[in-house]
């Protein structure tokens, strides 16, 4: 199939690895250079952004924000702070308001330190640590500083109890962290029961496409494929208007800037990387500043000479 480098937003099912995701893709696009933005795990659902091409390399640029909605069970602990693990514990929860539950996800928002769970992709010297679960290793992860920009109490069934979340937070972020320390703050026990990522690295649900619906009409693919440049509208732009510029660039050497052409944009960020385009609109790369600010330092060129 011919296909184009850039970004296709998959929508997850339940039980596929993010590496099964990027096979698959490989296959049925036959290209090599695929890669996910960020792992999701096997049993949440939703959206899980592949790069393609080129694209591979805008990676680290992208948003890093992520938005999920989750359940907690509270009652319950696992060995994998979700409801698929081994139960280890059991104890009743308390019976709380709306309003008082909401006092205690308090406790989350904002920026947090948060112990990953041990069943992760956390390296510990050089090994995930979910290799280390599963061998039964004893051992700690240290707790990691998060941003919960945005967590909000959707639902609370008091009755069988299960609390459903919304939660905006950045990456690196457990949402099943999340499931068992509020258990314990609640002085009870808790897990995440179920979970769906509906926005990822500037992506949402509105451009995901299934790998099925892929797999039964492959034309429809290339309708889905989002072009890299359209993934970078949050960072700014800086065009090359002459032959000259674009030949420095794509040799790797500085290119003049007045500075005032960033100052204009009262947002602009000098230590953030910069899109390189031409008058074409066509992505030539990603630069950044210099300490004097009177350059743009090439740091991805594409088509490099």
């Amino acid at each position: 199939m011919e296909t184009k480098d850039g970004f296709l937003v998959i929508n997850k099912d339940k039980g596929c690895t993010s590496h099964d995701c990027v096979k698959k893709i490989r296959k049925l696009l036959n290209t090599k250079k695929v890669g996910h933005t960020g792992t999701l795990d096997p049993e949440v659902i939703g959206i899980l952004p592949i790069a393609i091409g080129s694209a591979t390399r805008f990676i680290q640029y992208l948003p890093q924000g992520k938005t999920y909605i989750g359940q907690i069970k509270l009652g319950i602990r696992t060995n994998t702070d979700d409801i698929h693990g081994e139960i280890i514990n059991r104890k009743s929860w308390p019976k709380i308001s709306d309003e008082k539950l909401d006092q205690y996800l308090n406790r989350f928002r904002g920026i947090i330190k948060q112990i990953p769970p041990k069943v992760s992709s956390v390296h510990i010297n050089g090994e995930r640590a979910y290799k280390k679960s599963f061998r039964n290793e004893v051992f700690e992860l240290a707790p990691r500083e998060v941003k919960i920009d945005e967590l909000t109490l959707m639902k609370w069934d008091q009755i069988n109890g299960i609390i459903e979340i919304k939660v905006k937070c950045s990456a690196g972020t457990y949402i099943r962290a999340i499931a068992r320390d509020l258990g314990e703050i609640l002085n009870s026990e808790g897990c995440l029961l179920e979970l769906k990522r509906i926005s990822a690295c500037g992506f949402d649900e509105q451009n995901s496409i299934k790998i099925s619906d892929i797999e039964k009409n492959k034309k429809i693919s290339k309708n889905f494929i989002i072009p890299t440049i359209s993934a970078l509208n949050h960072i700014s732009s800086f065009v090359l208007s002459t032959e000259e510029q674009i030949n420095f660039w794509q040799t790797g050497r500085a290119i003049r800037v007045d500075i005032n052409y960033f100052k204009e944009n009262k947002s602009f960020d000098y230590k953030k990387p910069i899109k390189v385009i031409d008058k074409k609109q066509i992505l030539l790369g990603i630069g950044f500043l210099s300490e004097e600010q009177s350059n743009i330092n090439p740091k991805l060129v594409l088509n490099a000479k």
